[in-house]
């Protein structure tokens, strides 16, 4: 069992295979955080202490460690709810009612069940394990069984608790083209709030938190947790005057109220959450293998190739033809036509909402391009934007009321386009019928769904900034329920939707717009601390690269895009014979060591060399592949030395490189290292290895 109650001193143990989490019920009946880092043994050693106020300006709910603080009373610090109820009354005072333990075969759930003294609001705070994955996560479930509303002016989905001071904090920040920039800083009084308040998640911040006491890859202590939730989120870190650092991250309550009727419920999203002891690299695998496993899809994600950088809005039928034609002979598997199929969409001034094929374009209809992509032997995707609606779109000259606005105010473009309402059930079944018919009618195997504009003048509802994103993720899921082959790509004005909140409703992550190939590592190294590698995709596109100038070698633009899920979204009608060559050689190399890149683990490893190189390593099985990347060769054209991660020590491995096969063994690898020295500007190698299988006689 993954959860252990001590009924005698009402003390909760929660443990998975390394990490174990503690919290009682005092003598208020308030629930008390005691414990969370490495695995105890049992719950009997626990207790929960007698706390008393230092001074009169240090109350006793100010000092103690409060599992789900409430506002009210002489509480100041951050809570996690905060409702006001029919009456004027704001203020919660809650009552422990006991638990409930569910078990499944890859989880168990403890369900603790509060309620406000006075009113019939309930409050079960939800605890779900994940021992195969060394995972916990939390939510609460709040419940309104007055017989007036209640309104709920803040629900986070939990606090949690570490026991240390002057921690780093990590996170990203970052901006369009620019997503996923890395940085860390030391907590120390005040508070630290990373948040977004547009609607798209993760352009400015991303919802996860890590916390490390100068943690290495691989070693020092991590506590880490990832919300599940798109759009408006808010993490706090908060190094407490008592000795102890606290997290809370849950619902953005900047324009935000929710209102529950009698009888309504409401369900915060969850937080995954987990400690290492031996650095970032578990913590990475932890969430990874959660996300393989228990939210994506088993098969291998296809070569894409997209043809939006080839014709952007000049879509055309035949144009489209000989684009497949050329990204067949190449490899790719997936043909994607992009932006500027569809209504009057010549650019971004109209056609947004005009659902219907462009006759001009394809006066043939799609099944023209369609049925020459799949003789071709390739997938057919498509991209849309359902969510928007341009001011000169028929759909909006029809319904302008189908979008967010205020009647006394002009409302913003943004783009040369609004937002649909989502929240109003004649837009919800608009955007499910509409693409329910396109993928009916048409043999479409992958959307890319676009949202290219924050939100704003939501109008008179302030539960919105939730409600719209619920929207999506049930005409996705409702869609795939009757198409359950579609895949779908979660982009949003380049990486604006990377979260655990829409992973495994969507299939696919699109990284960022920003596609430079050197960006691109930072990027992805970034990306890949938090978010599975087989999510991530990754394109080659030309140059001199649209956003940085840059002019790079395919063959590194080709390495740097392999590192995920791989996609071309070159003009591969102007491709030389070399070119179309290389191309052909780089997919098919990919194409062999795809399962250990999409379903292998994935290393950051130690670059030891004052050159810069970019060193990693992806591993599944006896199997291994090693990414090498030096963007500029400084003064002195050092070499390097790659030290591998968790091989077998006594076993022997075989390792392909340029001047042919090295047999060394695990400890070899790992210790001492292959030398490696790549030379001039943007170099880059990709190496393959195996444990080497000795045959029996």
């Amino acid at each position: 069992m993954s959860v252990t109650v001590n009924t005698e001193n009402n003390v909760f143990l929660l443990s998975t295979a390394s990490t174990s989490y503690a919290f009682g019920v005092d003598d208020r009946g308030l629930l008390r955080h005691l414990y969370w880092g490495k695995k105890l043994p049992s719950a009997e050693e626990l207790e929960v202490p007698s706390l008393t106020e230092v001074s009169t300006n240090d109350p006793v709910f100010e000092i103690t460690p409060g599992e789900f603080p409430v506002h009210g009373g002489l509480r100041y610090k951050e809570h996690c709810l905060k409702a006001a109820f029919a009456d004027g009354t704001r203020e919660l005072v809650y009552q422990y009612c006991g638990y409930d333990v569910e078990q499944e075969e890859n989880w168990e759930k403890l369900v603790v069940h509060l309620k406000d003294d006075h009113y019939e609001f309930c409050i079960d705070l939800q605890y779900l394990l994940y021992p195969a994955y060394d995972l916990m996560e939390r939510s609460v479930v709040i419940r309104n069984q007055t017989e007036s509303p209640v309104r709920i002016d803040r629900i986070h989905s939990a606090q949690l608790h570490i026991p240390y001071e002057n921690l780093n904090f990590s996170n990203v920040h970052g901006h369009w083209g620019a997503e996923q920039q890395r940085f860390t800083q030391k907590v120390s009084y005040g508070k630290i709030v990373i948040e977004n308040r547009r609607g798209i998640s993760s352009h400015n911040h991303n919802p996860y938190f890590i916390l490390d006491r100068d943690a290495t890859e691989t070693s020092g202590e991590v506590y880490f947790g990832a919300l599940r939730l798109t759009g408006n989120f808010k993490g706090i870190v908060e190094q407490t005057p008592y000795g102890e650092t606290l997290v809370q991250m849950g619902l953005n309550d900047h324009d935000f109220t929710l209102e529950l009727t009698p009888g309504e419920s409401f369900q915060a999203p969850g937080l995954l959450f987990g400690y290492s002891d031996s650095g970032f690299e578990t913590m990475s695998h932890n969430l990874h293998h959660f996300a393989r496993k228990e939210l994506m899809r088993q098969e291998l994600k296809p070569v894409l190739y997209n043809s939006w950088e080839a014709t952007e809005f000049h879509v055309t039928s035949q144009e489209q033809i000989k684009l497949a034609h050329k990204a067949s002979e190449m490899g790719a598997e997936l043909f994607v036509l992009d932006d500027g199929w569809f209504g009057e969409r010549h650019s971004t001034q109209n056609g947004l909402g005009n659902w219907y094929v462009n006759e001009g374009k394809f006066p043939n209809g799609l099944e023209e391009l369609v049925d020459a992509v799949k003789g071709l032997g390739m997938k057919f995707g498509i991209w849309v934007e359902p969510e928007m609606v341009n001011p000169k779109a028929q759909l909006y000259q029809q319904h302008p009321d189908w979008i967010y606005h205020y009647e006394t105010r002009v409302t913003d473009t943004s783009r040369v386009q609004y937002v649909l309402n989502m929240t109003k059930p004649e837009v919800r079944e608009f955007i499910y019928n509409m693409l329910d018919n396109l993928l009916t009618r048409y043999d479409i195997d992958y959307i890319k769904w676009d949202a290219n504009r924050p939100i704003s003048q939501t109008g008179p509802q302030t539960d919105i900034w939730c409600k719209h994103i619920q929207t999506i993720y049930q005409v996705v899921t409702e869609l795939k329920k009757k198409h359950p082959d579609v895949l779908f790509e979660a982009c949003a004005s380049g990486g604006g939707r990377i979260d655990y909140g829409i992973l495994g409703i969507f299939d696919d992550f699109w990284t960022s717009d920003n596609t430079d190939a050197y960006d691109r590592l930072y990027i992805q190294d970034s990306y890949s601390t938090v978010y599975p590698i087989k999510a991530m995709r990754a394109w080659v596109t030309d140059c001199p690269n649209f956003l940085s100038g840059r002019v790079i070698p395919l063959t590194f633009r080709y390495h740097s895009a392999m590192m995920g899920s791989l996609g071309v979204g070159c003009n591969i009608l102007k491709f030389s014979p070399e070119e179309m060559e290389l191309s052909q050689r780089m997919i098919s190399q990919y194409k062999q060591i795809r399962p250990v890149i999409q379903d292998g683990d994935f290393y950051r490893l130690e670059n030891p060399s004052a050159n810069g190189y970019f060193l990693y390593e992806y591993l599944k099985d006896d199997q291994g592949v090693i990414f090498a990347f030096l963007p500029q060769s400084k003064v002195g054209h050092r070499g390097t030395t790659v030290r591998l991660r968790n091989l077998e020590e006594n076993e022997a491995y075989t390792v392909y490189t340029s001047q042919g096969e090295v047999v060394k063994s695990g400890s070899y690898l790992m210790y001492h290292g292959l030398p490696l020295r790549l030379a001039g500007d943007y170099a880059s190698a990709v190496i393959r290895f195996e444990k080497k299988h000795t045959q029996k006689g």
